[in-house]
Formats: structure tokens, C-alpha cells, sequence
């Protein structure tokens, strides 16, 4: 019951209001840190190796440049990308995995990550459904953890 109510709760997060091509948008009901920290613990508790957290609105700051909060997170585990890379090896420009978090001129933070399924097509990857399923439900998983709303105390 708890994973179907998670899938919807991601159904119900997911928008393509501000999706580019590929790219896997989810509402975060936390702030840019928050997200970011809620989706580390939840790569760290999968046994993900976080590569670079990149802070893009502290760069931009130190050229004497605006941008809202906006982060960029590199993490991977070679037991899940070896296999896209066997199945076609440009899938390696793609890898490791990213996330970007980021706050829209609303105030409103997202979290997004290529779809696994563009990914297969840009890399015109074939025989590799297994693998890319396996990533999808990681990184839906994953992106649910780092977004959803806490619970109240003495709720599931």
C-alpha cells in the first residue's frame, strides 16, 4: 500500500511545466538545501557515491551575477551506468547521473534528472530494458524521497 500511495504522490508531483526535453521535473515541497540534503541521504542510504555538489548561484555570485538558488548534484554507482554504457558507450557522456534542484522565479523548488527512457533514445540504446527500468524506478525513488512533504509524527 505504501509504495502505491508513493507512486502517486510522485504522479501528483510530477509536471512538465518546466520540462525540457527529457528532463524529469518533481514539485519540492522543501528549499533548494533542503531538497538537496533530503536527496543526499537518500543516495548515501542506497550505497550512491556522490561525486560534486555544484552550487551555481554561489558562482554566479563571485562574477557579480544574480540566479536564485540552483544546485547541481553528480552521483552514480557503476553497478547501475556499466550496463547502460555496455549497451551503447556515448550513454558515458550521460554519466554519472545528475540532479539539479532549483527555485523558479515563483519561489516554488524543483527537482529534475533525464529521463532514463530519453537517454536510451539519444543513445539509441537497445537490449538494455532491464537496466533502464531499474534506473527509472531508482530515480523516481529517489526524487520522491528528496520531495515530499514530511510527515506529521505517528502517521506512515
Amino acid at each position: 500500500m505504501q509504495r502505491v500511495v508513493s507512486l502517486l504522490m510522485l504522479c501528483l508531483v510530477t509536471t512538465a511545466a518546466h520540462a525540457a526535453e527529457g528532463l524529469v521535473t518533481v514539485r519540492s515541497a522543501h528549499s533548494v538545501d533542503g531538497t538537496m540534503q533530503r536527496l543526499v541521504a537518500a543516495l548515501e542510504e542506497k550505497g550512491m557515491r556522490i561525486f560534486a555538489r555544484v552550487n551555481h548561484t554561489e558562482g554566479a555570485r563571485r562574477v557579480g551575477q544574480k540566479l536564485p538558488p540552483t544546485q547541481l548534484l553528480i552521483f552514480g554507482n557503476p553497478k547501475s551506468g556499466t550496463p547502460l554504457m555496455q549497451c551503447s558507450p556515448s550513454a558515458a557522456i550521460d554519466l554519472p547521473q545528475k540532479a539539479l534542484v532549483w527555485e523558479d522565479d515563483d519561489g516554488q523548488v524543483w527537482l529534475g534528472y533525464n529521463a532514463p527512457a530519453y537517454l536510451s533514445r539519444r543513445h539509441r540504446m537497445s537490449g538494455c530494458d532491464k537496466a533502464l527500468e531499474k534506473v527509472a524506478k531508482a530515480l523516481a525513488n529517489f526524487a520522491s524521497k528528496a520531495t515530499a512533504p514530511e510527515r506529521a509524527a505517528g502517521t506512515r
